[in-house]
């Protein structure tokens, strides 16, 4: 992908300045189900619609190479459909986004005891998680930026863990076309925290196919190899002479039918953490590129987190119908979720996950959009 050519993929209008159209103020629409729904963005450029019930992405509207818009979130038809198999659809994870092995935690030599899901373990902050949660929302808007902030209190004991949090996640796009995520945290008492957000992606438009002719590039010489139940399973391995090797762009088909044990323990996919490159504590740097060659949108994901897990949407079945009134197949979108490894709470060898009193959790990750014209 390094020699194609990269584009905004708009015409200047005449009287128009190259600095862009003014934002638009956010707009509450109509609730569906328990929540709100906002809508924000710029005329005639990228336009988003957060939900606060799990506060989550629900839409991305995109123009592609010809100019003509689609929406690269998967989300289900009905928006107050946040539970069963939709319940993590472009979700905030948390408290601990992905895995911690059999719900057990063990901070300054106490032992908690997490609530449970699959397989007994911890999932994405327990089955009442952060992402079952209504968010308390502010917009916020100027010349060149716009979009929402949702506020959370997870109180002592919530789904298991100690202290109690407070949270806010902040959406906002501005007028090049990045959308950036912004988490922040504080506890009264020493906790663990993991958030992210889930979204499925796919450029050539939700509903439109499947991810398998997507190009994808994640700068990392590592990942993290699971078990059975996808936890981590010994340390971490060269993604060398693997189908894990993903430090040039490949195209999802060629890699996930290579046989491989890591991809049958995942179902025929990716659900795994690749291990970054780069001190990334104080700036994002790149993590990865996502490429649709057909519609030419392009995704360059950059983060301040050491990791980012992958999923290639394999278990989806079709008993999820989209917006545009398609189910969802298996791999209808990818998932590219940055944060820490999964399971670190339990993990030596792992960046720590503590947060102290005092401390303040930071996590930024900018989806930066262009289209490729040639």
């Amino acid at each position: 992908m390094e020699h194609l050519r990269e584009s905004s993929g708009r015409a200047v209008e005449p009287g128009q300045t190259t600095a862009g159209p003014r934002a638009d103020h956010p707009q509450r629409l109509d609730g569906e189900g328990t929540g709100e729904r906002w809508r924000f963005g710029f005329p005639g450029r990228a336009r988003a619609e957060v939900h606060t019930h799990g506060a989550r992405l629900r839409s991305l509207v995109l123009p592609d190479r010809w100019g003509y818009n689609a929406d690269v979130v998967l989300a289900p038809r009905d928006a107050g459909a946040c539970e069963g198999s939709a319940r993590y659809f472009g979700a905030t994870a948390g408290r601990y986004a992905n895995r911690i092995a059999g719900g057990r935690l063990v901070l300054d030599g106490v032992t908690h005891r997490l609530a449970t899901q699959e397989n007994g373990h911890t999932l994405h902050g327990g089955p009442d998680g952060f992402d079952q949660r209504v968010w308390r929302c502010e917009p916020f808007h100027s010349a060149h930026r716009t979009g929402v902030r949702l506020y959370l209190h997870s109180p002592d004991g919530d789904q298991g863990f100690p202290g109690a949090l407070d949270v806010h996640v902040t959406y906002t796009l501005d007028r090049e076309d990045n959308l950036t995520l912004s988490y922040h945290a504080a506890a009264d008492a020493p906790t663990v925290v993991n958030l992210t957000n889930h979204a499925y992606w796919n450029l050539e438009g939700e509903g439109r196919g499947n991810v398998l002719g997507h190009h994808l590039q994640v700068e990392a010489p590592f990942y993290t190899p699971v078990d059975a139940e996808l936890i981590p399973d010994g340390p971490h391995r060269s993604v060398s002479g693997t189908p894990f090797d993903l430090r040039r762009p490949r195209r999802l088909s060629d890699v996930l039918t290579r046989p491989d044990a890591q991809l049958a323990l995942a179902g025929g996919g990716f659900d795994h953490n690749w291990v970054l490159g780069g001190a990334r504590q104080d700036r994002p740097l790149k993590a990865a590129v996502l490429y649709a060659p057909a519609s030419g949108r392009r995704m360059d994901v950059l983060t301040t987190e050491p990791g980012i897990q992958v999923y290639t949407a394999q278990g989806l079945t079709g008993d999820i119908t989209g917006k545009g009134g398609r189910p969802y197949q298996a791999y209808a979108g990818v998932a590219l979720e940055t944060q820490h490894f999964p399971d670190s709470p339990n993990r030596s060898d792992h960046p720590t996950v503590v947060l102290r009193p005092g401390e303040v959790y930071r996590s930024t990750t900018i989806h930066r959009f262009t289209t490729v014209t040639s």
